[in-house]
């Protein structure tokens, strides 16, 4: 048990830092690139650098998956290497042996980015919310509103975030009564959502009977912020915590949330993504000579299987999307064939 304990701590160091390394690599050549990228439109370079943070951290789920898996492949490679992994199994330990302390550590890191990395990515993007972290129509900002007293319609081309208010950018807002017949057209290069309700400075003002006015506009609304955010936040700009939640809210008012249940089951199911992705390092790991000189050539055809599995996930997730496989099918589906095919290989290989 001792020796076990011993082992089982060794392949974890093993494991943690071959995908630490390849971690350090991909990311200090993201955070690179964005931050070149950032530079120009930044004030200075410590707004570019909490800028390509914040970038760097909404990458981190996309890579993940494919830096555990090179993780796998260069820690197996360096212990075939040092004949680490020779006398492991001579010494009667199976590939599934060898490779569950790498199962164990992949659920943690998926666990880990689950719980703590999403919810940060999530409370660092919420700051500054802007049109490309919403759902939009045609490109646009369209918001709507019924009353006892008639409608409200907002068009806006774009939307930033200032403290708690939201910014609509070339907005225009069509008043209707409760016949739907248009009382004024409001057009403003800037207008304020606030908790007091939508404010704009040197509106036009297009009156039915054809009168035309330049001056500031406040309209009450229902409408605040919060709401807005709520309704057309993508799902990704939610926190796994708050994904049940906000889910509920919506189905109860008849909003479509297959979206956000796909991401949900994806932050759920994160970590038997992960242990997929070890599974199939390992499988391709597997060698029969002493000192693994195809190591190249399996890390390359490794890297494009991965890719490739990187495109499957995607479409199985469209497919859960868009409402033609249930969305927890689509998510649970492709790792389960990626451990079942790899259990297989792994099961059939003779290292001996």
């Amino acid at each position: 048990m001792v020796i076990s304990k011993i082992l089982s701590r060794f392949l974890f160091r093993r494991f943690f830092s071959g995908v630490g390394l390849v971690l350090l690599v991909v990311c200090g050549i993201i955070y690179a690139v964005t931050f070149v990228e950032r530079l120009p439109s930044n004030p200075d370079i410590f707004a570019t650098l909490n800028d390509s943070w914040i970038r760097l951290i909404e990458y981190v789920p996309l890579f993940l998956p494919l830096a555990v898996f090179m993780g796998t492949l260069v820690a197996y490679y360096n212990m075939t290497r040092s004949s680490e992994s020779v006398i492991m199994s001579g010494a009667g330990l199976s590939p599934y042996q060898i490779g569950r302390p790498f199962l164990v550590g992949a659920f943690i890191i998926g666990a880990f980015a689950t719980m703590v990395i999403n919810p940060y990515a999530v409370n660092l993007t919420s700051k500054n919310i802007t049109k490309e972290h919403l759902n939009l129509v045609d490109g646009k900002i369209w918001l709507h509103e019924s009353s006892d007293t008639g409608h409200m319609t907002i068009v806006a081309k774009d939307m930033t975030q200032e403290s708690k208010n939201l910014i609509f950018h070339d907005t225009t807002i069509y008043v209707q009564d409760t016949d739907f017949v248009l009382l004024k057209r409001v057009d403003a290069d800037k207008v304020t959502l606030s908790e007091d309700g939508l404010n704009a400075k040197r509106a036009k003002i297009s009156e039915t009977s054809g009168q035309i006015s330049t001056t500031d506009w406040h309209g009450d609304t229902l409408i605040t912020p919060r709401t807005v955010l709520d309704r057309y936040l993508q799902p990704n700009q939610i926190s796994f915590w708050n994904l049940p939640q906000f889910i509920r809210k919506m189905s109860a008012i008849g909003v479509s949330m297959r979206a956000h249940l796909v991401q949900f089951w994806t932050l759920l199911f994160l970590p038997l993504t992960m242990i997929a992705m070890a599974t199939l390092g390992i499988a391709f790991s597997q060698t029969r000579q002493r000192r693994n000189h195809t190591f190249g050539t399996k890390f390359s055809l490794g890297i494009l299987t991965c890719f490739a599995l990187y495109f499957l996930l995607n479409i199985f997730s469209a497919l859960g999307s868009n409402g033609t496989l249930p969305p927890l099918l689509a998510i649970i589906a492709p790792p389960l064939i990626i451990i079942a095919a790899s259990g297989l290989f792994i099961a059939s290989f003779d290292t001996i």
